[in-house]
């Protein structure tokens, strides 16, 4: 295996160009890579890109060559080896073995695939591709990240309407004793001294009068400070804060039942994995409440939720309950933004299906924003199908599907999350 790096600078942008230029040329091989290499990926696991291969024979360049024209005549020397008739022997090493320490190629070509390293970005872009949430043009100001005011001090600049009399007269007060409090301690000591001289019967007259022109100038330097000046102005200082209503949840409920078998837990995670990418590219903060349940229903962690075995029967009612509940005490739908998909193999007991059909019908698909059923299972279609069936044309935000392989997984999700015609027109 060959492995390229591209330490190529893109302060000229030539990389960057070239880079898009390639990926553009061999999208349907990466997006082939991209979408096998999703069941190897955590459900939350969003830090890395992915590694792709693409065979050499695919990116192999017709080469063109000059040839040479006009008459040519060539004498080719003779060998001193081998006469008309003598047979050649087989070269030794065998079945095209080389003197390597590699495997010999069975299509005839020996050279290795190219190997390269996309971004967490381009992986993405790649994996979801044409695809938007549904409901958009009712739900888009839910995406966005919106900010509420709120006060933050004061500041020394604003606007008139944003003036604190209150603060800028406390200012004042405090910068009229700071410069002249020395002035009228020094004031009421001159003060003092000409009481004193005048009460004195012998003739000061000369002292009298400095003392006088000195009480006279500190009183017009006391009078000369501003009642006011624009050093004590402060103004009600307002900033923005994000609010939540671009946090999303991601509830994942899967039945883990006795006949749920861990190929059918593995084609749903990689179910929950493609919901959770693409949440994650509308919404800030996705946070992921994972729910199992047989007869009963558990939050679990994500190791316990696709590998822990159970055996019994199954009501999923008790999944659908315990979601309200969370819903009710962690997650208001006036603050987040509520989205769940529930997995199973169609199993349920048959006086069960009414109960979940009006559990969601009445309390769960008013608070979501979308709810995802697939049912993954090569059987007939039994009861619990037949009434969320029928929830699907009372509410569009609710979508039912089938998978029967591993192949079926994408497939299905870009039919649940294909964009509209609207929305390919720019209508969100």
């Amino acid at each position: 295996m060959a492995h390229f790096i591209d330490r190529r600078l893109n302060s000229k942008g030539k990389s960057t160009v070239n880079r898009q230029r390639f990926l553009r040329r061999y999208k349907s091989q990466i997006k082939e890579a991209v979408s096998d290499a999703v069941s190897k990926r955590s459900v939350t696991d969003l830090d890395t890109g992915e590694q792709v291969s693409i065979p050499k024979r695919d990116i192999s360049e017709p080469v063109f060559h000059s040839g040479k024209g006009g008459n040519r005549d060539i004498v080719h020397p003779g060998n001193d080896q081998f006469s008309k008739g003598d047979k050649i022997k087989r070269p030794r090493g065998g079945q095209g073995q080389g003197s390597g320490e590699g495997d010999a190629s069975d299509s005839g070509e020996g050279e290795d695939d190219f190997v390269f390293q996309i971004s967490k970005e381009e992986y993405l872009d790649l994996l979801f591709e044409d695809l938007a949430l549904p409901n958009l043009q009712k739900n888009q100001l839910d995406k966005l990240v919106q900010y509420e005011t709120y006060r933050a001090g004061f500041q020394t600049d604003g606007v008139p309407s944003n003036l604190d009399i209150v603060r800028s007269l406390k200012g004042s007060v405090a910068r009229r004793i700071a410069l002249t409090s020395g002035k009228k301690k020094r004031l009421k000591e001159l003060e003092r001294q000409l009481e004193l001289l005048k009460s004195d019967k012998h003739d000061h007259d000369l002292k009298i009068t400095e003392l006088e022109e000195q009480i006279a100038e500190l009183k017009r330097r006391i009078k000369a400070v501003p009642f006011i000046d624009t050093f004590d102005l402060r103004f009600r200082n307002y900033e923005k804060r994000p609010v939540p209503t671009s946090k999303a949840v991601m509830f994942c409920l899967m039945d883990v039942s006795g006949s749920m078998d861990q190929a059918t837990k593995d084609m749903a995670k990689r179910f929950y994995i493609l919901l959770y990418l693409f949440l994650t590219r509308t919404y800030k903060n996705v946070e992921v409440i994972y729910i199992r349940h047989h007869t009963q229903a558990k939050e679990v962690d994500e190791q316990e939720f696709f590998y822990s075995q159970e055996t019994g029967g199954t009501i999923v009612s008790s999944a659908l309950k315990l979601m309200q509940q969370i819903i009710a005490d962690r997650f208001p739908s006036d603050e987040w933004n509520i989205y769940a998909a529930q997995a199973s193999d169609g199993d349920n007991w048959a006086d069960d299906s009414p109960s979940c059909s009006e559990i969601l019908h009445n309390q769960l698909l008013p608070l979501v924003r979308y709810f995802a059923y697939i049912e993954i299972t090569e059987r007939q279609h039994q009861s619990l199908w037949r009434e969320y069936q029928n929830l699907t044309e009372i509410h569009p935000h609710f979508a039912i599907k089938h998978i029967k392989t591993v192949d079926d997984i994408y497939p299905v999700f870009r039919e649940l999350f294909e964009k509209s015609i609207g929305a390919q027109k720019g209508v969100a």
